[in-house]
C-alpha cells in the first residue's frame, strides 16, 4: 500500500501506550501474548531503523482519579498512578530486551537503582545509537495525564510523529461500539477535532500538540502490523495534523 498523500516516513516516534492495553483480555496486571504482540511490533518498526520512544500509563494497575474519586487525595494518587507507570516500564523493557531490543527506562519520578533519571540529551543519545527509551513516571507532577506526558516528551526529543494506540482504528465521529452508523475520520486538524469535541487527547496535550506543530495519529495496536503501517505513511489509523 502506498504512502498516504503529504505522509512520510518518520524518523522518530513516540509511542503512547496505555497501561489498561498491557491487560489485553485480562481485568489486570499483565497479559503475556498481548505484551508479545506489542514487542513483536515495536521490533519491527526499530528493525527499520525508527528511533522509538515510549510513554506508558499505569491503569492496569493503578489510576490516580479513581484513587481520587475514592476519597483520597489527588496528589497523592496521581503519586501513585506514577509509580505504577514505572513498573510497567520496567515490564516493558525487560519484555523488549528478552526479545533481543535494546531498552532503556528513563523516569520523571526518580527512584535509584530502577531506571536513569529522565534528561532528554541522554534520552536522545540512546535514540540515535537504536535503543527503545521508555519514559515513566508521567510528567512527574500530579494533575496531569500520560497523554500530556506523551506530548510533552515528544516535543522534547523532536519527535516528528506521536503515535496514540488505542484498541480502535482511528478516531470516529461518535462511539463505534455505541452508534453503527459512526464513521471513521482519515485526516482531521486540531481545530476540527476540538470544535468537534471528539476527546482525542486531553486538553494540556492537545494544546501542546497545536503549539508544537506536532502531527499525532490514532490507531489500533491490536492489529497486526498497524505501527508499521502508521510510521510508514500508510493509510492506517487517523491522522490529525496542525
Amino acid at each position: 500500500m502506498a504512502p498516504v498523500s503529504g505522509m512520510n516516513r518518520a524518523r522518530r516516534i513516540l509511542l503512547k501506550l496505555s497501561g489498561e492495553a498491557l491487560m489485553g483480555p485480562d481485568s489486570f496486571g499483565y497479559h503475556a501474548d498481548t505484551m508479545a504482540g506489542f514487542v513483536a511490533q515495536i521490533r519491527e518498526v526499530t528493525a527499520l531503523g525508527i528511533q522509538v520512544g515510549i510513554v506508558v500509563g499505569g491503569g492496569n494497575l493503578f489510576r490516580g482519579a479513581t484513587g481520587a474519586l475514592s476519597g483520597m487525595n489527588r496528589a497523592t494518587a496521581d503519586s501513585m498512578g506514577m509509580l505504577a507507570t514505572v513498573m510497567n516500564a520496567l515490564a516493558l523493557k525487560d519484555a523488549l530486551v528478552q526479545a533481543g531490543v535494546k531498552a532503556r527506562v528513563q523516569t520523571a519520578v526518580q527512584i535509584a537503582h530502577v531506571g536513569e533519571a529522565f534528561e532528554r540529551d541522554a534520552a536522545v543519545r540512546e535514540l540515535e545509537d537504536g535503543c527503545v527509551v521508555i519514559f515513566g513516571g508521567g510528567t512527574g507532577n500530579p494533575f496531569f495525564t500520560t497523554d500530556t506526558a506523551a506530548a510533552l516528551r515528544a516535543a522534547e526529543i523532536d519527535a516528528d510523529l506521536l503515535l496514540k494506540a488505542t484498541k480502535v482504528d482511528g478516531v470516529y465521529t461518535a462511539d463505534p461500539k455505541k452508534d453503527p452508523s459512526a464513521r471513521r475520520y482519515d485526516t482531521l486538524n486540531f481545530d476540527e477535532a476540538i470544535s468537534k469535541n471528539l476527546g482525542v487527547l486531553d486538553t494540556a496535550a492537545f494544546a501542546l500538540c497545536r503549539e508544537q506543530k506536532l502531527p499525532l495519529v490514532v490507531f489500533n495496536v491490536f492489529k497486526p502490523g498497524a505501527l508499521k503501517r502508521v510510521v510508514l505513511g500508510e493509510d492506517e489509523g487517523t491522522r490529525v495534523t496542525p
